[in-house]
């Protein structure tokens, strides 16, 4: 049965450069490259930044989001998340135009888009030098934006994915299922963080399971884990035998202890993981099916 079986995301590059890892993927070829090699070693799901393709810094073009989905599309039934705009950008409205653009046309509409469910102080700790290398970074997410992005983002014919911070983010998650602006069955992503940011729970199990005494019991709410700055690989197999899902990716943790490995090598020993462990790993359409996201 589908419902059993593990679903894997692959966080392709966030906006890590490659100064950490050579094989993080900046343009949108590249980006669909390694998105494909994940999908033939079992991912079912892609999360991306656009970036420029020489430079590598962030990009808002939503010409190189669409191109990114397009690419994918064009030789996969992978389901596909790119960003939201970053606290940086001067309003929700542009945080969310490029998702907006891609919906009008068919060959660039993404499945999903995700919603950060808290305000965080995301400065980074030095832990070596006993202090925070920045003291006023705030990402900023009132209850109005998530409003406005839920609203939007189901509007646009695309899914909310909830990104769990902490445990008020699970509240208010429920209060936005009971409100109608979330609709059931649920993809929902703890998020915890290690390398000096200090906003999620540790990249623990203990970490992990902090979140699970208050997230329903119900293929409802699937939830999936990530480890944002850290190695995921110690609370993998912890996540997939309480019957969660897993995210992992080059963006969030560059696995020099795996001697810099591509993203696909990573999908490929989590799916060995899962399998070794007795449960399958989820096709991109037993993953449309578990999670309520329209058919390719």
């Amino acid at each position: 049965m589908a419902a059993n079986k593990v679903i894997i995301e692959v966080r392709i590059n966030e906006y890590t450069m490659r100064d950490d890892n050579p094989h993080v993927p900046y343009s949108p070829q590249e980006i669909a490259d390694e998105a494909l090699a994940c999908w033939r070693e079992g991912a079912a799901f892609i999360h991306y930044h656009a970036r420029d393709p020489q430079t590598g810094a962030p990009s808002a073009d939503h010409g190189l989001y669409a191109d990114t989905v397009r690419r994918i599309k064009d030789h996969s039934d992978l389901i596909t998340m790119p960003t939201l705009g970053a606290w940086w950008m001067p309003s929700p409205e542009e945080r969310i135009s490029h998702i907006v653009e891609m919906a009008k046309d068919p060959a660039t509409t993404p499945d999903c888009a995700p919603i950060d469910m808290a305000t965080s102080n995301v400065d980074t700790y030095d832990a070596t030098a006993k202090r925070f290398k920045t003291t006023d970074t705030v990402y900023l997410n009132t209850t109005q934006t998530w409003e406005y992005f839920a609203t939007t983002i189901r509007e646009a014919g695309v899914k909310p994915v909830q990104a769990l911070w902490n445990i008020s983010s699970v509240r208010h998650t429920q209060a936005f299922v009971e409100m109608g602006l979330f609709e059931e069955p649920l993809y929902t992503e703890i998020v915890l963080t290690e390398g000096g940011i200090l906003a999620g729970h540790p990249g623990t199990i203990k970490g992990l399971e902090a979140f699970l005494d208050f997230i329903p019991e119900t293929d409802a709410w699937q939830w999936s884990v990530m480890s944002y700055g850290g190695n995921l690989f110690p609370i993998a197999a912890a996540a997939m035998e309480r019957g969660g899902h897993v995210s992992i990716g080059l963006g969030d943790y560059h696995y020099r202890e795996m001697e810099l490995p591509t993203n696909a090598r990573l999908v490929a020993r989590l799916a060995q993981l899962a399998r070794d462990m007795g449960r399958e790993v989820a096709t991109p359409a037993e993953a449309r099916e578990m999670l309520g996201i329209r058919a390719a």
